[in-house]
């Protein structure tokens, strides 16, 4: 069996520091869903996942995730740590799950879910084309 130990105190330190809102991948969609799209709302916690931007009478949620943290199958998503690997591959798991079901759960409600990953803002026009067709 496997041992998954906790991490240190130092990193426990840093990790509580990593921002849940108001992140700069987030502020970057914001400020391009404000060009075509204004009247959000942001996280709301009575739906599910807490989605990060929110339109209520289109019935879309949109999430921002951070490749590493939600193990995107980008360059920087699938890079796992060497140190204590085992603990953050569990972690990442445990996220990829309950983004699973939150988008799940939204579906179920008749809302419809968009997930962002932090690298598709390097590519700012297909970014843009791929929220103006949510909004056609």
């Amino acid at each position: 069996m496997l041992q998954i130990r906790k991490p240190s105190p130092e990193r426990s330190a840093v990790m509580r520091a990593v921002k849940s809102r108001d992140t700069g991948p987030e502020i970057a969609v914001r400020a391009m869903l404000r060009g075509f799209a204004p009247g959000y709302r942001l996280c709301r916690a009575d739906l599910p996942g807490k989605p990060d931007i929110v339109y209520g009478r289109r019935k879309l949620a949109i999430f921002v995730h951070g490749c590493f943290w939600h193990g995107h199958n980008c360059p920087r998503g699938a890079r796992m740590p060497k140190a204590n690997a085992d603990y953050w591959r569990a972690k990442i798991a445990r996220n990829r799950d309950r983004d699973a079901a939150a988008t799940a759960a939204l579906t179920a409600m008749g809302w419809r879910a968009l997930t962002i990953y932090e690298c598709e803002l390097k590519d700012p026009s297909a970014l843009r084309a791929r929220l103006g067709a949510e909004f056609a």
